[in-house]
């Protein structure tokens, strides 16, 4: 394994925490240790169809001409056309929503792989760096794909299209060549439109997963919290500190999109967030330093996350010199 990169979380750091302890990670270069061997592999395995699944999202195009040439003539020759255009869409769609599963299922594991409160949440950073890596990898699955997601609005024309014509003609009035079970389509599709029908779909399924670990195991929700905001914490100090030096660009681009996407887990599964005071995370700081980046890193659509996908920014108990910090260009 490559030189790992040597983390101190001092008091003067502006996400540090209460005490000062040392942090190794090496993103860049981490192997499995034969420890986290067994669950690494099956992880690895959601992350690799998780690139593939990212591929054909940005590229995803939609079927908008052949739908309003069915709506402008409603010919049964010029409908039969638009659902054999639409149908190899629809596949991709719900794949992408089957695939949602897949990560549901997965986190827990890791969660409850990285949560174990026999020793304090730094050292089991240190200890399971390639598990952690994944998870941050899954992090940023999420972040690109809901930012794709919201820039193809053809998904939900698309599928939308696709569920009322079951509804109006009934699920065996067309072949779908997708179930064996036609009434199963249409109970899928009502599935999947309700996924699609979120903002932030893989968000969604993300924090509630979280949610419910955390509501699974009592024992274990401070722990995890805490875990959480040592994970921020790493990614400010990484990025904030000069002598660690990315070999790759995208390595520093991905520990932006990991922290951003941290914080907003966060404040979706913390009882009151991370805007209040008596959150551990800075968050002041870690907007500055998300404005502080070179003008060659483009940080707009993360911060724009912040604003958008958090869900405590305008409670009442947020500071004014947050909301102002955030929300000006």
């Amino acid at each position: 394994m490559g030189k790992l990169l040597s983390l101190l979380l001092r008091e003067d750091s502006c996400c540090s925490a209460q005490h000062k302890y040392d942090v190794f990670l090496d993103f860049e270069n981490v192997q499995p240790t034969a420890s986290e061997l067994e669950l690494f592999d099956d992880v690895q395995i959601v992350l690799t169809e998780a690139s593939d699944v990212l591929s054909d999202l940005k590229n995803y195009s939609g079927a908008d001409q052949h739908i309003r040439a069915a709506i402008i003539n409603p010919s049964a020759e010029q409908n039969a056309s638009t659902w054999e255009e639409l149908i190899p869409r629809i596949r991709k769609l719900r794949r992408f929503y089957f695939f949602s599963q897949k990560i549901a299922f997965v986190v827990p594991q890791i969660l409850n792989s990285i949560c174990s409160d026999d020793i304090t949440p730094s050292h089991q950073l240190e200890r399971q760096q390639a598990i952690v890596k994944q998870f941050s990898e899954i992090i940023d699955f999420v972040f690109k794909f809901d930012e794709y997601k919201m820039q193809t609005p053809a998904i939900q024309n698309d599928f939308s299209y696709y569920r009322r014509v079951l509804m109006r003609e009934g699920p065996s009035s067309y072949s779908t060549d997708l179930d064996d079970d036609s009434t199963s389509n249409l109970n899928i599709a009502n599935k999947v439109s309700l996924f699609y029908a979120e903002s932030t779909p893989m968000l969604r399924t993300l924090t509630n997963v979280t949610s419910q670990f955390l509501n699974t195991d009592k024992r274990l929700v401070d722990y995890a919290i805490e875990m959480l905001s040592t994970m921020v914490k790493v990614c400010i100090r990484m990025l904030e500190t000069p002598a660690v030096q990315f070999k790759k660009r995208e390595t520093h681009l991905f520990m932006l999109r990991v922290l951003v996407g941290l914080i907003i887990l966060c404040d979706h599964v913390y009882p009151n967030g991370v805007f209040v005071k008596t959150s551990n995370i800075d968050i002041k700081g870690c907007i500055r330093l998300l404005k502080e980046q070179p003008e060659e890193i483009h940080t707009e659509n993360l911060l724009n996350a912040l604003r958008y996908t958090t869900v405590h920014l305008n409670d009442s108990s947020t500071s004014k010199t947050i909301k102002t910090l955030l929300m000006e260009a």
